[in-house]
C-alpha cells in the first residue's frame, strides 16, 4: 500500500472520528453530576469461587470488543442488539453441552464517552443485563479508550469521570476486593477451571503500579493449576485497521513492556479490540523449555462503526529485539479491505486441557463470515 494511499485512508478515518470527539474534563465532570450509572444486574450463574473449579479442563467462553454506538446516549445500540442476540442463541444452544459458555469477556469501548452517565444507562447496560440474565453468564469490561479518554495521567478529570461510571456500572460484576483485583484500577483477574484471565488496562501500559501487579500475579500463579493464560485488553499489539498506520504510543509501550512478560511466564492467548474488525495474529519463540507460541486475536466487531484492511503495521522493531527469543510473527488471518466484509461479529473460545479452539460467529448480514475458509481454527502447533 502506498504512503499516498494510507495518509488519505486515515485522514478519512480521523475525520469520521471527529463528530463523537471526547468531551473535555469540564464538560465530563458536568455532565455526570447529576446523572448515575445503574448496575449491571448480576448474573443468574455467578463465576464459582476458584477451588470450586479446579478439576475443569473443558468449557467455553465468548471474547468480544467495541459495542459504542451511534446514538449513545440516547438510545439501545442497535448494532450491539445484533451481537447480544446472536451470543444468547449461541449461549443457550451450548447449554446441553460439555463445554457450554462459562463467561463473556469484552475487551473495551463501550460506549462514546464514558464520561456521559446516560450513554452508559440508556445504551449499554440494558444491554448486558440480557447477558447475565437471559443468558445467566457473568459479563467482564476492560476499559478502552473511549470508555477512559485519551490521556494517560491517571489523574485526568475525564479518565477518573470514565473510571467512576465503569466502576458503577461493572460493580455487581467486577471480583471481590482482593488480591485478584487492582485497587482503584480496572485491572482484575479470575481462574476458572485450568484457565486464568486477567484484565488489564491497555491506555495506561506505562503504568508502573499496573504492571507490577501483572508480573506478581504471574509470577505467583500455579501453573499446575492453570495450564492456559488469557489476558484481554483493548489496544491491540499487532493489527492492520487504521490504527496500524500511525502506530500509537500505547502499541509501542505494550510491546516493549508486556510482550517480553508474557512471553516469559508462557501466556496463551492475547483477546483485543480498537480495530473494528477479525483478525488473527501468532506469535513464536523460543526459550529452554521450547517453542513457543501467543495467539493474539482482534475482535473489534460488537456494534462499533466497521473498519477495513489499511496495510501491515511496522515490526521491524519489534522483531529486532525479540531476537534473543527467536521471535517470529504470522498474520494468520487479514481483514478485508472493504469495511463491508468484516462483519459485527464475537469469538467462541473453546477450551479442553491445553487444546484451544476458536470460532468466529457473525451476526446479522454477515451469518455466511468464514475468515479461516472455515469459522474456526485450533490455536495449536502440530507436535514436532
Amino acid at each position: 500500500m502506498t504512503s499516498k494511499r494510507s495518509t488519505a485512508l486515515w485522514a478519512a478515518y480521523a475525520g469520521f472520528l471527529a463528530p463523537v470527539a471526547l468531551a473535555s474534563p469540564a464538560r465530563a465532570q458536568t455532565a455526570t453530576a447529576t446523572d448515575t450509572v445503574p448496575p449491571i444486574l448480576a448474573p443468574r450463574t455467578p463465576i464459582p469461587p476458584e477451588g470450586a473449579t479446579a478439576g475443569v479442563r473443558r468449557f467455553s467462553f465468548i471474547a468480544y470488543g467495541d459495542t459504542r454506538g451511534r446514538h449513545d446516549g440516547v438510545e439501545l445500540q442497535a448494532e450491539h442488539q445484533l451481537v447480544i442476540e446472536a451470543m444468547l442463541n449461541t449461549i443457550k444452544r451450548a447449554r446441553t453441552s460439555a463445554d457450554s459458555i462459562r463467561f463473556v469477556l469484552q475487551s473495551g469501548d463501550a460506549v462514546v464517552n464514558g464520561s456521559f452517565a446516560k450513554m452508559w444507562s440508556v445504551s449499554y447496560v440494558p444491554l448486558v443485563n440480557r447477558l447475565t440474565q437471559e443468558g445467566g453468564v457473568p459479563y467482564f469490561l476492560s476499559v478502552g479508550n473511549h470508555d477512559v479518554g485519551n490521556s494517560t495521567d491517571p489523574a485526568d478529570a475525564r479518565r477518573l469521570a470514565g473510571l467512576r461510571n465503569y466502576f458503577a456500572a461493572n460493580a455487581k460484576l467486577l471480583p471481590a476486593k482482593g488480591a485478584r483485583r487492582l485497587d482503584g484500577y480496572p485491572v482484575y483477574a479470575f481462574g476458572y477451571g485450568n484457565t486464568y484471565v486477567m484484565a488489564v488496562d491497555s491506555h495506561i501500559p506505562d503504568d508502573s503500579v499496573q504492571l507490577a501487579w501483572m508480573t506478581r500475579q504471574l509470577e505467583s500463579l500455579d501453573r499446575r493449576r492453570y495450564e492456559n493464560v488469557v489476558v484481554f485488553f483493548h489496544h491491540p499489539v499487532f493489527s492492520s485497521g487504521p490504527h496500524a498506520v500511525v502506530t500509537e504510543s500505547q502499541v509501542v509501550s505494550i510491546r516493549a513492556r508486556w510482550m517480553p512478560l508474557f512471553r516469559k511466564h508462557h501466556v496463551r492467548l492475547l483477546l483485543t479490540g480498537h480495530e473494528h474488525l477479525f483478525e488473527h495474529w501468532v506469535e513464536r519463540y523460543r526459550d529452554a523449555g521450547g517453542t513457543h507460541r501467543i495467539d493474539e486475536i482482534v475482535s473489534g466487531g460488537g456494534g462499533a462503526p466497521l473498519y477495513g484492511y489499511m496495510g501491515e503495521p511496522d515490526v521491524r522493531d519489534y522483531l529486532a529485539a525479540g531476537k534473543p527469543d527467536s521471535v517470529t510473527l504470522e498474520h494468520l488471518v487479514r481483514p478485508a479491505v472493504d469495511p463491508g466484509g468484516n462483519p459485527f461479529h464475537f469469538v467462541v473460545v473453546h477450551v479442553d486441557g491445553t487444546r484451544i479452539d476458536v470460532e468466529v460467529v457473525a451476526a446479522d448480514w454477515g451469518r455466511g463470515f468464514a475468515p479461516y475458509r472455515s469459522r474456526g481454527a485450533a490455536l495449536n502447533d502440530p507436535a514436532r
